[in-house]
């Protein structure tokens, strides 16, 4: 449906990429993936048409149709939030309850509806245009880092929405590694100006990656060494009558080498960590009897909560539930109606707000909003960290207000670890980030002695750091002594147990009402001599389907190994200095090996498919 050819586009002299290639077909699932400002963002652009390449060409499939979610902003008129979702000016009105439907998914009210659009928030904002995007079902998605402005219940809604309901093709930039695993077929990787595709979802990719960075090193490394023993025996021997004929040969076996390219270093990385904080008292923060509201819309009312050392709580619930008030309660931030805040022996809080621009005076450079601390800093010390987030040379000099999303987050982190709390309150740490950076705040957070109390909608973020959960909806707090598996497991529990209740009563919204609702009938245990048999009939056909796919997976799983056994033996020949006697033996043996890679790579993802469907027969 979607074609590139041989595209290439440079900016001010610099080379974003050259001659990528790239065929998208129907139900392709892709994500992109590259380091932040590897051109990401910008070949997004060329594909919609609102950018001209260098060269190459963008070739789409007629009456095929798309739609474009932006990463931050996107056009709103005098249409109310309804008629943004079901297209403005040519909406079908038969679309309305689908549109409506989908707006509550993405956690909109029903009395937001008629609001105009204009009114709302950004976030708000880019919520409606995904509507409108869910609503239009175009063939292809082209997504730039959707799960931005989302919840984590929204969040979910959005990725099974994607997962079971929609049937068209996905193109898109994430950050949000869960999130790709769960939704893609395979990986574009945008990486030193060439596009690289890979199959399967992010992990994959990561370590498909890594063991094909190794072979290449492996080679390249061989090849080296061949080709300073042709070019030393040559240098030796050319000027010597005797060996003169040999060292030309030499020289002609040199130019007939296939050169591999040489491995490049890595790209820039954030690394740091968190300096260990002054130790607090076992009690660390307390709210107690609290009542907070927005003027006339109550959040809290009589609310109770106590924060334990050492604890690192993830805060749940659906989105206005009182999240993000929770935390600026604790943090001090806001002030409550009535109640009391106290935090314990010794404790320092810090607070990372969602909204990053609260945290900053814009009109600041970076060094002088890094050394803006209650306690002194050495030019120095917040240089060499700032330099540990890539912040590096004249970047120290640039005016707050011009950092994207990402660098705001990383001199967010920079200011925390000049001055370390030991009560660390987090809104949305990882928005923003590139998947490389999240991975190093993990790395830091997990080493951090300190308490912390987050919100995220990074569902491995989540994994990674929470050992209890802290669910929150209408003004209830509902504590969970166990990490986010435990808490989807007994939430599930509760949430099928009221579910069977007979004679559950439930509230109708719309109507005001409570209606009477009672249990099914249970069905008769007796059953005729046609129902046993035709029971028995489909089981002996499942028993006999689950048999074929076994007996399916278990060729495949040797079809793998014995892949992986001529990858290894290929491998092997690659790395002995012989080999490179002879240019055509090398060249041979690197397209035998990326041949059984490509064969590697099928075999697998028909194997992880039949396994999957042995498990559902399961």
């Amino acid at each position: 449906m979607l074609s590139l050819s041989a595209l290439s586009k440079a900016f001010a002299g610099r080379v974003l990429f050259s001659d990528l290639t790239l065929q998208l077909n129907r139900g392709d699932r892709l994500g992109l993936v590259g380091a932040n400002g590897a051109g990401k963002t910008t070949l997004f652009s060329i594909i919609l048409g609102e950018a001209s390449p260098d060269d190459g060409k963008v070739l789409w499939e007629k009456g095929c149709t798309f739609g474009y979610l932006p990463q931050e902003s996107a056009p709103v008129g005098d249409q109310t939030v309804l008629e943004l979702a079901m297209g403005g000016d040519e909406a079908d009105w038969e679309s309305e309850p689908k549109a409506k439907t989908i707006l509550r998914g993405l956690a909109f009210r029903d009395s937001d509806f008629d609001r105009p659009a204009r009114t709302l928030s950004g976030g708000w904002v880019m919520r409606a245009h995904l509507a409108r995007l869910l609503v239009m079902e175009p063939d292809l998605l082209l997504l730039d880092e959707p799960t931005n402005h989302l919840d984590l219940e929204s969040l979910i809604w959005f990725q099974e929405y994607l997962k079971r309901r929609y049937a068209g093709a996905i193109l898109m930039i994430s950050h949000d590694r869960a999130f790709l695993n769960y939704l893609i077929d395979g990986v574009i990787e945008l990486s030193r100006q060439k596009l690289t595709r890979y199959r399967g979802n992010y992990d994959v990719y990561v370590v498909e990656k890594e063991a094909r960075e190794h072979q290449h090193a492996a080679a390249y490394l061989n090849q080296q060494r061949e080709i300073n023993k042709l070019q030393d025996f040559a240098d030796r021997f050319r000027a010597k009558a005797s060996k003169a004929s040999q060292a030309q040969s030499k020289l002609k076996q040199l130019d007939k080498i296939e050169r591999i390219e040489a491995p490049q270093g890595s790209e820039k990385k954030v690394a740091f960590r968190f300096p260990q904080p002054p130790r607090s008292g076992q009690r660390v923060g307390t709210l107690k009897d609290i009542h907070f509201a927005y003027d006339s819309v109550s959040v809290y009312e009589g609310m109770d909560f106590e924060i334990e050392r050492g604890s690192r709580t993830v805060l749940v619930g659906p989105n206005g539930a009182g999240k993000s008030t929770l935390l600026k309660l604790l943090a001090g931030v806001l002030q409550p109606q009535k109640g009391e805040r106290d935090l314990g022996h010794n404790v320092k809080s810090g607070y990372f707000s969602q909204y990053r621009q609260e945290m900053f005076n814009l009109e600041r450079t970076v060094l002088e909003e890094a050394m803006d601390l209650p306690e002194r800093v050495f030019e120095q010390t917040a240089r060499t960290i700032l330099g540990a987030f890539l912040f590096r040379g004249d970047d120290v000099f640039k005016p707050v207000a011009v950092l994207s999303g990402g660098e705001k987050t990383r001199l967010a982190l920079c200011k925390m670890l000049l001055s370390p709390p030991n009560l660390l309150l987090m809104d949305e740490p990882t928005t923003h980030l590139d998947i490389g950076s999240i991975d190093a705040l993990v790395t830091a957070l997990q080493d951090y002695e300190g308490t912390l109390l987050f919100i995220s909608h990074d569902v491995y973020f989540i994994r990674a750091m929470a050992t209890s959960v802290l669910h929150i909806s209408a003004g209830k707090l509902t504590p969970y002594a166990g990490d986010y598996q435990y808490y989807l497991d007994k939430s599930k529990a509760t949430n099928e147990r009221e579910a069977l209740t007979a004679g559950e009563k439930l509230t109708d919204a719309r109507a005001g009402e409570i209606v009477e609702t009672k249990a099914a009938p249970r069905e008769s245990v007796f059953k005729t001599k046609e129902q046993k048999r035709a029971e028995a009939e489909a089981r002996q056909a499942k028993s006999r389907l689950r048999k074929e796919v076994e007996e399916k997976v278990s060729k495949l799983e040797r079809d793998v190994a014995k892949c992986e056994e001529q990858q290894k033996h290929l491998a092997i020949e690659l790395e002995r200095p012989e080999t490179y006697a002879s240019g055509s033996r090398a060249i041979d043996l690197n397209r035998q090996l990326l041949k059984i890679q490509n064969q590697v790579e099928s075999t697998q993802a028909a194997w992880e498919k039949a396994l999957q469907e042995l498990e559902a027969l399961q």
